[in-house]
């Protein structure tokens, strides 16, 4: 299914891309190719699906973000999307997941908020709630950080 050198792109890219001017063309270099055809195997990895995003991971405690509550919302499903898409457009979250809701749990949206305290992140929650119209929701705060990390494949 995949070439030899598909996998080869496919680790080097699951990994930091290095600060320099040009990162493709050093990760080009490194395998040997040049950097229009790095370049040309990750547009069509991206285009067939093996690639479905690029995305960069901030470790928001090291920029200031002391806290970052999962808030668990209960939205009726016809409303999903509307209410997604107004929660989303709030700086403080950064990421929105929509869930199946469980035999005992009648939460299916799901945001990640951080900010620099406890009180920032009730505000910012407080204000979600007010513009989507959404009462039923939890705080949920983590006790530490087990793990974190990416998917790595090959």
């Amino acid at each position: 299914m995949f070439s030899s050198l598909d996998k080869k792109i496919i680790h080097r890219l699951q990994g930091d891309l290095p600060l320099v001017p040009e990162p493709y063309k050093l990760i080009a270099d490194e395998l040997e190719i040049t950097e229009n055809e790095l370049l040309d195997k990750i547009k069509d990895l991206l285009i067939s699906g093996v690639i479905r995003r690029f995305g960069a991971t901030l470790n928001h405690r090291n920029v200031g973000f002391k806290e970052n509550p999962m808030v668990v919302w209960n939205v009726p499903e016809e409303k999903v999307n509307e209410v997604g898409d107004r929660m989303t457009s709030f700086e403080g979250v950064s990421h929105c997941y929509e869930r199946r809701i469980l035999p005992n749990w009648r939460y299916n949206i799901y945001t990640m908020i951080h900010g620099e305290s406890k009180e920032e992140c009730e505000e910012i929650v407080s204000e979600i709630s007010k513009a989507t119209n959404m009462h039923d929701y939890e705080m949920l705060y983590s006790i530490r950080e087990l793990k974190k990390c990416s998917m790595r494949y090959f």
